[in-house]
């Protein structure tokens, strides 16, 4: 399945949440179904910086050009935000990842308008992680 299919797929389910609140209450959910990492893997090298709370985010590259995704995070709503990226690309290709517009596609699905400037940085730095190890696969392969 590509990025783009799972975010149309990501995309028909919050269609039917009508308010920031809904979707808030549905985005915490996904968070609290994230499985935790190690606590070996909890490191300043993993910690994702630009954060206002802590997240760390291991990302590993198969032979294939594919990425995998773990995260976690001590806030309820960035869990759910890391939930949303795992379902997004972990396991896609690397070359599909660094050529989707997740920002776009958070505006789509109406999250972006109601996270905080400290949540939108946070985003942007997980994004900006996930997109450089992506790139950095694309040009190996």
């Amino acid at each position: 399945m590509t990025v783009q299919e799972r975010a149309s797929d990501i995309s028909a389910e919050f269609e039917f949440l009508d308010d920031w609140e809904t979707r808030y209450a549905h985005i915490i959910d996904m968070g609290k179904a994230n499985s935790p990492l190690a606590p070996e893997e909890r490191t300043e090298e993993t910690r994702v910086r630009g954060c206002a709370s802590q997240v760390w985010m291991v990302l590993t590259e198969s032979e294939d050009g594919r990425l995998d995704i773990r995260a976690e995070s001590d806030a309820l709503i960035v869990s759910g935000l890391i939930a949303i990226l795992i379902r997004l690309y972990s396991g896609a290709k690397a070359s599909d990842i660094a050529s989707f517009d997740a920002l776009a596609f958070f505006e789509e699905i109406g999250v972006s308008e109601t996270l905080s400037a400290q949540r939108s940085n946070g985003l942007a730095s997980m994004l900006e992680r996930i997109n450089s190890v992506a790139a950095t696969a694309t040009d190996a392969g």
